[in-house]
């Protein structure tokens, strides 16, 4: 069993990675390896919470774009990460691992409302928490739904994972072969170079309280278990453990 040095973390999750190779919803074989991942690091006896994205599914800035009103495009997200956030409880669940999905949105048919110490509890009986329609205001994004929810719950780091990109760097590394990758910034940098890291808002609220983000990718197998053991896998973003 891989030893690791956090027990309490949340996971950020894009909605990009639940489609795998396809253009657009859910892949199958991602959210299996998803759940592979997953379950290999919750099996180290760690307390798993996680977010995802809806960008799968839907973006609210892009149909901003097109003239529907922001608050409509931004609770239409909410949906699409409540979506993503069955679906990965689903898989999850049929790997044998017990899973609840809260929702800030009241949804009460299929998902249980967010209630911080029911959350809290769960974790403690070893359950995996999913939180879904990120903080349930138009305008926040589900980074900022990822900060809020790890200082709310008291996780010791947000895993942020990024599909096919292994860490922070300078510029894009799909786009420019001389990029440079950091092994560890500071917020204030993160924040004054607009690395994409996380949105600001989110980035702000981690650094006003000392929360590390990790950023690795989640798609090089095993990643998530070394991450949780502290090996140096990706960028360290805030105080060094």
């Amino acid at each position: 069993m891989t030893k690791r040095v956090y027990d309490r973390v949340l996971l950020k999750l894009s909605g990009e990675s639940l489609k795998g190779s396809s253009g657009y919803g859910i892949d199958p074989d991602a959210l299996d390896y998803l759940s592979g991942e997953i379950k290999e690091a919750f099996e180290t006896g760690v307390q798993l919470s996680a977010v995802i994205g809806g960008g799968n599914f839907w973006r609210g800035e892009d149909w901003e774009a097109r003239g529907m009103d922001r608050a409509t495009a931004d609770y239409a997200g909410m949906l699409a990460t409540l979506m993503n956030s069955i679906a990965l409880q689903d898989v999850l669940e049929r790997a044998g691992l017990e899973t609840r999905v809260m929702t800030a949105i009241d949804v009460r048919s299929v998902a249980e409302p967010y209630i911080r110490r029911r959350a809290i509890t769960h974790l403690e009986k070893n359950r995996i928490v999913l939180f879904a329609s990120g903080t349930g205001n138009p305008y926040m994004t589900t980074d900022t739904a990822a900060a809020l929810r790890s200082l709310e719950i008291d996780a010791e780091v947000v895993f942020m994972a990024k599909n096919r990109v292994d860490g922070v760097y300078d510029s894009d590394p799909n786009k420019n072969s001389d990029a440079i990758k950091f092994e560890h910034l500071d917020y204030i940098d993160a924040l004054n170079r607009r690395l994409e890291v996380m949105d600001a808002t989110a980035l702000s609220l981690c650094m006003e309280n000392e929360l590390p983000i990790v950023v690795f990718d989640l798609f090089t197998p095993g990643s998530l278990s070394k991450v949780l053991s502290g090996e140096a896998l990706g960028t360290l973003v805030g105080p060094k453990r």
